[in-house]
Parts: C-alpha cells; structure tokens; sequence
C-alpha cells in the first residue's frame, strides 16, 4: 500500500488471549542505512531482512534515482551495486520520500556533498516537519539549500562542490542529524566531528564502521563525540538487517494487556541505544524473557518471552528518551492498564515526529475514557487497570498512532476505532495478518 493509498478506517475489539509466534519485520531504521551505504560503497551489497514497507521503498528508489543499481532477488532479499563515495548521478527526477522523515534526511545528507541537485519531496504528513534541523548543518559543509518556508519540503539541494569539514554540536538528540552530517562528512576532505549531549541510537556508526570508514566514538567532558575521516572507499558489505524493535513492540504490548496470552517474538534487536521500551518494561514488573542472546549484522539481538501479567506505574526519565523515542505511542497504551500513573519526560521530539505524537495520543486515550496530563515535553497517563473504550481515535497519518490505538482496543471494555490504517504499510505492511493470527480480533 502506498502513501497515498485513500483512507482506510479499521476497528480494533477485545480479544481473548492471544497465543503463537510474532515474526516482526526487519529494521526500518538499519533498513534504510543499508540501502544507502550499499548505494555509497564499491561493489555488491547483499542485505537479507530487509523492511519492505512504504518507507524504505521509497529510500531504495531515491538510491536507483542517484544512480545505484537497485535490485529485489527475493522477499526481504535485494542487492546493491554502489557507485562509491562522492559518486551519486544527478537524479532525473524529484526525490518522492512519502512518509519517511529518517529516509528523506539521511538521504539529504548522503548528496550534500557531492557537486549535483536533488529536489525533495514527501507526503502531506512529510511536508509538515521540519527540516532545517538538518538542512542547516548541511549548509555548513557548503551545500545552497532551498526550502518551504519554515524549512519544509519540498527542498532543492545544490550539493557542496568543494565541501568543508564540519564539527556540530547537536541541538537535539537526533539520530537522524548525526546519521545525515556523517553521510555528508563521507564525501569530505579530513575529520567530519558531531558532539552530542546525550548518545542516540547508533546503527549508522556501526555500519559505517563494517563498509570500512575510519570512526571512532568517545565520551568526553563536551558530550559524546563521533569522529569520521572523510573519502574513505566504502567497501560492499553483506548486511542481515535484524528484526525492528520498534515494530516487536506492538505484539509485545499486545500479549502484555490481553489476559492469558502469551507470545515468542524471535531475533529482536537488543541495541542499548533502541532498548528504552523493555528497560522500561521490566521496570513495570512486565513478564518478558529474553532468551537465545546472539548477534546477527552486527547487533544485538535476543528472543523474546512475553506474558501477561499485572503492571505498575513508573516514571521514566528524560536521559531515557533518546533509546526509546518511537515507542512512546504504544507505551501510552500500555500505561493506560498498568496501575497508577506512568510519566514520561523528555518527550518534546515526539510533537514534530509523522504527527504530534502528544497530542495525538493525549487525545485518543481521552476519547477512549483515559485520563492524561500534558506539558510540551512530558505526558502523564493514569493507569486503570481496566480502560472503557468506545472511542475513535485520529492517526493524522501516523502509523504508530494506528498501530498503537488497534492494540489498544484489543484489551478495551467496547471497540476502538481508528480513523485511517493506511499508513501501517509505511513501516509494518504484514501488522494486520500477524495480530490476527496471534488472535486479535481488528480489521
């Protein structure tokens, strides 16, 4: 389905307990990365696993667009042939990211320094979000930028014919700022330095290190600091991209809320910079085992043992954030049954996320017979134990804001409905059959 696929409003109901095996798709965010360092490297890529959703469909046209021959061999199973560092073709057309805020602004960076245009573009949820976040350290390296107002899409990019290095500090916790700075610094003449207050999830760190870039991470009294040295030649690399974290948590949340289920999601990524949701998880008393710890690509990754069981409310600090900020969403729900109230700090990056993550929650939960608090950078959900239900939620074309509010419903005394569950395609295309073959009564 794609991104502009007409609005598909879904219904979630309660469902009894819920049994069997969750196989979750790959990664989004290290789906991404290995298209485009396969696109950026010497050679053939072969990545297996990879996410197939709307997303990172769009992020391997953008990369066949720039001259990389793309190619599909098989469900989840494609190759690369890069053109190397500095070797992206103008593209004959504009760049279309649809829904993806991680593929558009990696994707930015990876031609900024590279002497072509690229005009970009994305879908109305796309066009809402700032870019100059992004944009504005890119300029620094010497890339003429051209926006929407307020930094918004569409944006041409003059890339950099003589690009400077670059040492930024980052304003936010960003992954997607220090990913797409990086990729600019590949194509840079000596030391490209991004200093942050706080790590963020560090997959393309990793992955730059395994195509063979000269990085190296530390911790000083500025921040944590990553060092890249420009014009390395990235070497093809096989890629086996993990199962998404992200996307495990809504069946996980699911077994946690629905009485007498229990579930195995196998080969799940453990990174400790995307592992926020399940620290959080044990510390709510949540019956989930991790077993078969391994390494797969490079990461992490473990089974998981999922029960379901009683559940308190906590508080989860702000430096805990940046690990689990795409989880917010379905934490919410899972707070709503939890006993007491579960407050969540530092939440401030999820109001300019696909949609204003905040307050579309504070609102779906509301109409849902939820209590919630608000402030610009925390939410406060009072558990219930048992939550009424009945409601409509509106996704503003967001997928976890769909997922999130169909697992919601599940557990709920009468339905949930969302408004439109189109955009589950984006990031989780098989989140339908999965739920439901697990038992869960929505659709």
């Amino acid at each position: 389905m794609s991104h502009s696929s007409d609005p598909r409003p879904m219904t979630a109901r309660r469902s009894g307990a819920l049994r069997g095996v969750a196989t979750v798709p790959g990664d989004k965010s290290i789906s991404h990365r290995a298209l485009i360092l396969g696109a950026l490297s010497v050679g053939e890529t072969r990545i297996t696993g990879l996410l197939e959703g709307q997303d990172v469909l769009d992020t391997a046209k953008a990369m066949a667009a720039f001259g990389a021959q793309v190619e599909r061999l098989g469900q989840g199973e494609w190759s690369v042939h890069g053109v190397g560092v500095g070797g992206f073709s103008e593209p004959e057309g504009v760049i279309d990211c649809g829904n993806s805020g991680t593929g558009v602004r990696l994707i930015m960076g990876a031609m900024a320094t590279t002497p072509i245009t690229a005009t970009f573009t994305g879908d109305a949820s796309l066009s809402r979000r700032p870019m100059a976040r992004v944009t504005d350290p890119l300029a620094l390296f010497g890339a003429q930028i051209t926006a929407r107002e307020g930094g918004r899409l569409p944006i041409t990019i003059e890339g950099a014919a003589d690009p400077l290095p670059v040492c930024y500090r980052t304003p936010v916790a960003s992954a997607q700022i220090k990913s797409a700075i990086l990729l600019a610094g590949l194509n840079v003449p000596g030391e490209t330095v991004v200093i942050e207050s706080e790590p963020t999830r560090d997959h393309s760190e990793r992955m730059l290190a395994g195509f063979g870039a000269d990085i190296r991470t530390e911790t000083t009294d500025e921040g944590h600091v990553i060092t890249l040295q420009g014009r390395p030649e990235l070497r093809a690399q096989p890629v086996a991209v993990p199962r998404d974290p992200s996307s495990a948590a809504f069946p996980v949340a699911a077994a946690l809320i629905v009485p007498g289920s229990e579930i195995r999601v196998p080969g799940v990524s453990r990174n400790p910079t995307r592992d926020g949701l399940y620290v959080t998880l044990l510390d709510m008393g949540a019956d989930i085992a991790f077993e078969n710890p391994r390494e797969e690509g490079g990461e992490p990754v473990a089974d998981l043992l999922v029960r379901h069981g009683p559940l308190k409310g906590v508080t989860v600090p702000a430096e805990r954030a940046a690990s689990m900020i795409d989880e917010f969403p379905i934490l919410s729900v899972i707070a709503a049954f939890a006993e007491g109230a579960t407050v969540m700090n530092g939440v401030a990056e999820l109001r300019v996320k696909e949609s204003d993550r905040i307050d579309a929650m504070a609102r779906g939960l509301e109409a849902n017979g939820v209590t919630v608090e608000e402030t610009r950078d925390s939410l406060t959900v009072h558990g219930m134990g048992r939550v009424p239900g009945g409601g409509m939620a509106v996704t503003h074309l967001d997928h976890r804001i769909a997922m999130s509010f169909l697992v919601l419903g599940l557990a709920t005394e009468a339905p949930v409905s969302i408004d439109d569950g189109a955009p589950i395609a984006t990031s989780f295309p098989d989140f339908l059959p999965l739920m439901q073959g697990l038992g869960a009564d929505l659709g």
